[in-house]
């Protein structure tokens, strides 16, 4: 099962990413890929050490590809760089125990160097590979939006959701990530809403969700737990009386039925 998960900065996608990646990793292995260039995803699982993204990897890069990242235009390096092998040895292993591994994949900074460039053209070799060839279940933080995914690695993604807030900030950009997904032939696409507090809200978006033809498989209620989880820096798998670690854990349920 691969799952990509996206949505307007601020919806709160990582805690939810984090927490699927928690639950599933109970009966599963699980591949937790942070391809969101806040790279927040480590924060929210309680992890503190300082991860290197992949992108920042220049000596790597400059291997695999033949070309430094950053260097100067119009240099030519390889296009299928060889990356079975880095799956494993780049990840994370969270807890120690190997069912859960944490990979943060990280983004091109430096201006000028487009997204046809050394270090994105390795990162999205080594996202392709994850999601066509791995055999765990593989949970994506994306940014706001698919633009990681080229068509055949979206091809393999079991199920988009794309989660949305109270919001019409929230629903357009819901609106432009199911025009793209549809664009490029994501067969599964369903939002799950978040941070919601009142029923009226549920209603308005649900209603506005379906005009997008839009399924909403799971909400996710306003929970002052999920604010303490990220003062406290631990995910929120750990607070077993939070309401909403409760609805991700039927959300968890339903995708398993979808995908």
């Amino acid at each position: 099962m691969k799952i990509a998960i996206t949505g307007k900065g601020g919806v709160g996608k990582t805690t939810l990413a984090s927490s699927l990646a928690c639950i599933f990793s109970k009966d599963f292995d699980v591949f937790a890929i942070d391809a969101d260039p806040d790279m927040n995803l480590a924060t929210s699982l309680g992890v503190h050490e300082n991860i290197t993204p992949i992108s920042s990897m220049r000596k790597l890069i400059k291997e695999r590809t033949g070309v430094e990242s950053g260097t100067s235009f119009g240099e030519i390096f390889k296009m299928n760089p060889k990356i079975s092998d880095l799956p494993d040895k780049l990840s994370y292993d969270y807890k120690g125990d190997g069912t859960l591994k944490l990979m943060v994949m990280g983004t091109v900074e430096k201006g000028g160097e487009g997204c046809v460039c050394p270090a994105a053209v390795l990162l999205k070799a080594l996202l392709r590979n994850i999601i066509v060839k791995k055999e765990e279940i593989v949970i994506l933080d994306m940014e706001a939006g698919i633009e990681h995914l080229g068509r055949r690695t979206a091809e393999s993604v079991d199920i988009l959701v794309i989660v949305v807030e109270p919001g019409l900030k929230s629903l357009e950009t819901a609106t432009r990530i199911k025009k793209l997904s549809d664009d490029i032939g994501m067969k599964k696409i369903v939002a799950i809403l978040n941070k919601i507090s009142l029923n009226e809200e549920k209603d308005f978006i649900e209603k506005k969700l379906s005009q997008l033809n839009l399924n909403l498989i799971g909400t996710i209620p306003m929970d002052k737990n999920v604010i303490m989880s990220d003062i406290e820096g631990k995910p929120l798998i750990n607070y077993e009386n939070s309401i909403a670690l409760q609805a991700i854990k039927k959300i968890a349920k339903n995708l398993k039925r979808k995908a």
